[in-house]
């Protein structure tokens, strides 16, 4: 999957159907949210990559897991950086980091700023660069994470700021829900014409075990019902679960009820 850059993005999948991004150029390699070492280090020697970096959005365990034995095995403790979020307790991190922050992957030469985006867990933040957007569990495709930690008014303002971004963006979520979450949008938009033709699409993907992902914000824009809490089919929908939401509701009003028919969707 090439980016914009000379570097490739490949997932590595974990667990039951988690994604452990790889940033590499052939030689150098970068991993976004090692929830799990070993697939991460299988698939850094069968490609004859260098670590040089761990990249982590938040602390829970299918991300973070795999830090300390991923730098153990390969003896880089304190060799390369660990960048998390801050507010959150990240295994041997090196780098804090905050909202505005930029970080510069050794040897990979790919830049990223860094997004504060609360909601799923209190400290979650977001990696953006070079037309790549790393999200963790904030952002699915066609979905977004559970409010696990935080509340519908941060979590609106968290994806207010991932809609701002170019629609042209990939979008690298850590978790293959793509169908699941498509089911879902169905409930919310029958007549979503491009939700229609995201089905199919991805469809075709899974019967072949393709990955779902990335996505771009174009595509979540027109499919993803939590970003849509403007469109009047998803109010309409809200209102069918909450009589108190109608095209004035707030942002987080009708977000909130959406998130909650998906929980128990």
């Amino acid at each position: 999957m090439p980016s914009s850059t000379a570097v490739s993005v490949y997932p590595v999948p974990a667990f039951q159907d988690n994604y452990l991004w790889v940033i590499h150029n052939g030689q150098y390699a970068a991993v976004v949210d090692p929830g799990d070492h070993a697939p991460v280090l299988e698939y850094l020697r069968a490609n004859f990559l260098e670590l040089t970096a761990i990249i982590c959005t938040h602390h829970h365990a299918d991300h973070v897991g795999g830090v300390e034995p991923l730098l153990e095995a390969l003896k880089l403790r304190e060799k390369i950086p660990v960048y998390g979020p801050a507010s959150e307790r990240i295994p041997a991190r090196t780098h804090a980091l905050r909202e505005g922050d930029q970080i510069t992957v050794p040897f990979l030469d790919v830049t990223f700023t860094v997004l504060d985006v609360p909601g799923h867990t209190a400290g979650h933040i977001a990696y953006f660069g070079e037309g790549l957007l790393f999200c963790g569990d904030t952002l699915f495709a066609c979905g977004c994470g559970r409010l696990f930690e935080g509340t519908a008014e941060q979590m609106t303002d968290s994806l207010s700021k991932l809609k701002r971004l170019p629609p042209e963006t990939k979008v690298f979520c850590a978790h293959e829900y793509t169908m699941a979450n498509i089911r879902f949008a169905e409930a919310v938009e029958p007549d979503n014409a491009d939700l229609k033709l995201r089905k199919a699409f991805c469809a075709a993907k899974r019967h072949r075990n393709l990955p779902t992902v990335p996505s771009t914000i174009h595509l979540e824009l027109a499919t993803n019902p939590f970003l849509r809490w403007d469109q009047p089919a998803v109010q309409a929908a809200a209102a069918r679960r909450n009589h108190g939401i109608d095209a004035n509701a707030a942002p987080a009003l009708v977000f909130g009820a959406i998130r909650e028919w998906k929980n128990n969707f």
